[in-house]
């Protein structure tokens, strides 16, 4: 998504630069191995010209399909994200430490969104992602050798597994039944 400086001159002249469009971002697939598919991504956005700054508001949304953490199966995650990026022309423009926003310099005469556009939506995937489908956690391992799942904390449930004794500490247990007995 590119846009020329002289086509956003242009346009905010008498007003703000308005802008839709539907971008193919596939390409975040090659840069994160958890992103499995993405659907075409729907930028908004608006532009004002603040002397040699191009102040960008952007609003990216679509959809990803991330594994399912417990199960590994697809599961769709809708991402909404609204960010301003800013660019200048002024390439000795000092960029701050301490400066709240970070100025990307513009090369050339063109504005090319698609690696902000990327770089957010990689900021948006969550760490883990869980199927709710009902039918996917009926066929979901619930427990096995020493594990067991347990989707909802129960004050019985708690209560049981602090009664339960670890099958390692057995012997150790029946010694200090047998104490007791005595």
């Amino acid at each position: 998504m590119k846009f020329s400086l002289a086509e956003i001159r242009r346009k905010t002249e008498n007003a703000v630069f308005y802008f839709e469009r539907e971008v193919d971002a596939s390409e975040v697939k090659k840069l994160h191995e958890d992103i499995r598919d993405i659907s075409p991504v729907l930028v908004k956005g608006n532009c004002v010209v603040d002397g040699d700054r191009y102040i960008i508001s952007l609003e990216i949304s679509g959809e990803l399909i991330l594994p399912c953490a417990r199960t590994l199966v697809d599961v769709p995650y809708p991402f909404h994200i609204k960010e301003v990026e800013v660019f200048s022309i002024s390439a000795d423009e000092e960029d701050d430490d301490d400066a709240e926003e970070i100025i990307f310099p513009i090369e050339g005469e063109v504005i090319d969104l698609a690696p902000s556009i990327h770089e957010n939506i990689l900021l948006a995937v969550p760490y883990r992602v869980f199927s709710d489908d009902p039918e996917v956690l009926n066929q979901a391992l619930m427990q096995g050798k020493g594990w067991e799942l347990t989707l909802q904390d129960d004050e019985q449930d708690d209560k049981k597994r602090e009664d339960a004794v670890d099958p390692r500490l057995m012997k150790l247990q029946s010694l200090l039944n047998n104490k007791k007995d005595q």
